[in-house]
């Protein structure tokens, strides 16, 4: 996992719904913790495009139900700058299922893909039809 340049705003709270944009079966999941999520005393982790988090199929099919995965969030709805001072939002949450390597599960990405979360990771960008 690399380091992006942009500080990205955190939108999406631990319990959150968020879409599954890959083919795996999962059609939507729940945050369940943020990795390396550091924050004050009393304060729901959150997390951001490009960030690592722990989730549960929400709704999908059964072999992929009642599992905890990894995922990596690569599209939410609060915007967020960019170094060059372009703001960036999205139509909906979204994530994908990956291994505990950062490696995709699925074999392709339905929708846009944030940049940052192609710079930090690599393997995301290879399936993905259009990064934004």
């Amino acid at each position: 996992m690399k380091a992006i340049p942009t500080k990205i705003i955190k939108a999406l709270p631990v319990g959150a719904i968020i879409t599954c944009a890959d083919n795996t079966g999962a059609k939507e999941i729940q945050i369940i913790s943020v990795k390396g999520f550091k924050g004050t005393r009393r304060t729901k982790p959150c997390a951001g495009v490009a960030d690592f988090v722990t989730c549960r199929v929400y709704k999908g099919d059964e072999k992929v139900r009642h599992e905890i995965h990894k995922a990596v969030i690569i599209r939410q709805r609060k915007e967020y700058r960019r170094p060059d001072g372009m703001r960036i939002s999205f139509e909906d949450n979204a994530a994908v299922l990956v291994t505990d390597k950062g490696e995709a599960r699925g074999s392709t990405i339905k929708g846009p893909v944030a940049k940052e979360a192609v710079q930090r990771f690599s393997t995301i960008g290879k399936i993905a039809k259009m990064v934004v």
